[in-house]
């Protein structure tokens, strides 16, 4: 890309207005599909987005089967070894999907911490304590990588920058597989040729790209659009050719992937949203085949843009030329299989 990159800037999330989501209402799209909701957080940050607006969200009319839940730096622990904090996180995830489970609902079946992994060999110790936290609804590790000289991070742990190249990073993410354990990468996409790098020099550990390959479109790459898709669509594919890696559909409602849907008087519908995310989530099924994708909610992040049940109406959209076997891969099969959480549909 050839603008000049300038000043970073913040580009946070809207808050999430319930009432102006309330003004649209979309009957369900194909409500008996089984669906996974792959990616989705829980925390008290600029808002509440607990066990009750998850269950909320989870009986809005799409048929959801199970949730996985990602680390995003919330109820860590406050005492003890400052590795082992982020344990906090699991702890109470797996509490909620404990309660949620005893009424019916799998919500967090799947459940995904944070350790540092420039800990070195020394991650043994944090992997073993989420283990125990999680019993067998832990199943992997975010460390985040997304850094961009154009953006300033606000992230929970916010990344260094050339982290998945640090010899010490790699260490650490190399214990990973001995506890058979995935790794969940979220990064922006000029960082893609990283990402290839390191799943290269891993194949064997099984690897979940972030949020449709992190295209970044706002700043000085909303300047110069078709060259910064060309740039994402040429390293996704490339990515693609490494068979470890599996990519999340989703994580396009904020404001960093360009769009604005927050402003407008009404909420965006789902025709709306499917037409906005078509050119990349065509190009990310095209390229890694639906066996290996699977669509997420990104929740309560997304929700500052789309509600619920309009977000997984999007989805349905986009998916709608799809088979039924893909379609049953896109939206429960590859998450059941990649998080190992039985049998779904």
């Amino acid at each position: 890309m050839s603008a000049t990159i300038g000043k970073p800037q913040a580009y946070p999330h809207p808050h999430v207005n319930d009432t102006w989501l309330a003004k649209l209402r979309e009957d369900i799209v194909e409500p008996a599909l089984p669906i996974v909701d792959a990616h989705h957080h829980l925390w008290e940050r600029n808002g509440r987005y607990l066990l009750d607006e998850l269950r909320a969200d989870l009986a809005s009319g799409h048929n959801l089967r199970a949730t996985v839940f990602i680390q995003c730096g919330f109820a860590y622990r406050t005492d003890g070894p400052a590795e082992l904090h982020p344990v906090g996180e699991t702890e109470y995830v797996a509490g909620v999907a404990a309660q949620a489970e005893a009424a019916g609902v799998r919500a967090c079946a799947g459940i995904v911490g944070y350790c540092d992994f420039r800990l070195g060999d020394a991650v043994d110790r944090v992997l073993e304590a989420h283990i125990e936290a999680g019993g067998s609804r832990f199943k992997g590790i975010r460390q985040s990588a997304g850094w961009d000289p154009a953006v300033i991070l606000t992230t929970a742990t916010p990344a260094t920058q050339g982290l998945l190249l640090d010899p010490a990073f790699r260490t650490g993410l190399g214990r990973l597989h001995r506890f058979g354990l995935t790794y969940e990468c979220s990064f922006y996409h000029p960082q893609l040729p990283q990402v290839i790098d390191l799943a290269r020099a891993f194949p064997d550990q099984p690897i979940c790209a972030n949020h449709c390959g992190g295209p970044i479109c706002i700043g000085p790459y909303r300047e110069h659009p078709q060259e910064t898709f060309a740039a994402w669509q040429r390293d996704l594919r490339e990515l693609a050719r490494c068979p470890n890696v599996v990519l999340k559909l989703g994580g396009q409602a904020m404001t960093i992937r360009g769009f604005a849907f927050h402003e407008q008087v009404l909420p965006p519908s789902s025709g709306e949203l499917a037409t906005a995310w078509r050119p990349f989530m065509e190009t990310c099924i095209e390229a890694f085949g639906a066996d290996r994708c699977m669509f997420e909610s990104n929740f309560p992040v997304d929700k500052g843009m789309c509600s619920y049940p309009v977000v997984w109406n999007a989805f349905k959209r986009l998916a709608a030329g799809c088979s039924d076997a893909e379609k049953a891969a896109l939206f429960h099969g590859t998450a059941a299989r990649f998080y190992r959480l039985g049998d779904i549909a």
